[in-house]
């Protein structure tokens, strides 16, 4: 079954086409990312129209890649929410209109859970079930418990800033680029990670939900207070510790969780932030015995795409295939909840 998925939740004009859920025939993206840095930020209006120049131009591309026509692709899917509104309609209405004028079936997808099922891209064996998922990204930070597919049981999730967004606010502070997250982990590589001790807030006893603003308001707090004496090691310093802070706070997470459900087999990391190399190697370690890791084959998967939307719409049409219709009017939701 050929899925073909658009994503347009934020800054990232997406479309792949994705068979059975787990073979990628074309994943493509176009980058707003220069046209950001310059503001230092996502400005929705911008993003919106950017969404409307390149999206036929990437559906084309597509399909070309994929060598593939409309009567090739069997079913559409669309990111429904949560995301950018203005982002958001760009694409549930081209997947609208396209499900009305070549009669296609059109999957409803939300935005997180499309990050979970980026595990499910080009996976080399069977995923086993119950597993545990972190998700971390610029605007969600959650740990959820899958007992089987489309089965979630939220266990915890961010208080105020998800990592995402703390990453981006700090680098801001740091006078780094946009997006954060890659301009902290390039500094960090010249900095002592132990030059600062930032708090690592784990909050009441056994809670699994994150808060990372308090850490966010401690970097300022240093900033401020170095004044002049701030320079590039200084720089690097606190990029270093501030990095290994967040990374520590969310091994930790995913362990305290994996300790509470020790019947589960394995431990997924998805989201923007699975692209940060020490996250990876700092969850190694914190690993129980016996569960297996796994975080997205490719880093293109652990950003905003579609091939992770094309891969759970695909598990999502096989547990209820009556559910969906063609000619299918979609519209966003912000608050658009997983299934």
């Amino acid at each position: 079954m050929k899925i073909l998925a658009i994503e347009t939740s934020c800054d990232e004009t997406a479309c792949a086409i994705v068979e059975d859920g787990h073979n990628v025939l074309a994943n493509i993206i176009a980058s707003q990312i220069d046209l950001h840095a310059k503001t230092g930020g996502v400005v929705p209006e911008i993003a919106a129209r950017e969404h409307v120049l390149k999206m036929i131009p990437v559906l084309d591309e597509c399909l070309s890649v994929a060598d593939c026509n409309w009567d090739d692709v069997d079913t559409l899917a669309i990111t429904r929410g949560p995301g950018l509104v203005s982002s958001l309609i760009i694409g549930t209405e081209t997947a609208s209109v396209i499900s009305y004028v070549k009669n296609k079936t059109l999957i409803p997808v939300q935005h997180v859970v499309g990050h979970i099922y980026s595990n499910w891209l080009e996976a080399e064996d069977e995923i086993e079930f119950p597993l545990i998922v972190l998700t971390v990204s610029g605007g969600h930070n959650e740990l959820i418990l899958m007992r089987d597919h489309h089965n979630f049981e939220v266990l915890g999730e961010t208080r105020d800033d998800a990592a995402g967004e703390a990453f981006d606010k700090v680098a801001r502070l740091l006078g780094l680029g946009y997006p954060g997250g890659p301009a902290i982990s390039k500094i960090a590589e010249h900095g002592n990670a132990d030059a600062f001790a930032f708090p690592i807030v784990l909050l009441e006893k056994g809670s699994l939900e994150f808060s990372f603003s308090g850490l966010k308001t401690a970097v300022l707090s240093v900033v401020k207070e170095l004044g002049e004496k701030f320079d590039k090691k200084l720089q690097a310093d606190i990029a270093a510790s501030f990095q290994k802070t967040v990374v520590t706070t969310l091994a930790t997470k995913l362990k305290m969780a994996a300790e509470k459900f020790p019947e589960v087999k394995e431990l997924h990391l998805a989201g923007g932030v699975s692209a940060n190399t020490l996250l990876r190697e700092t969850i190694k370690e914190y690993v129980p015995a016996g569960i297996k890791l796994r975080y997205p084959k490719s880093i293109a998967y652990c950003t905003d795409n579609a091939a992770m939307i094309a891969s759970a719409a695909y598990f999502q049409y096989v547990l209820n295939p009556g559910l969906y219709t063609s000619n299918t009017n979609i519209t966003p939701s912000t608050s658009f909840k997983m299934l």
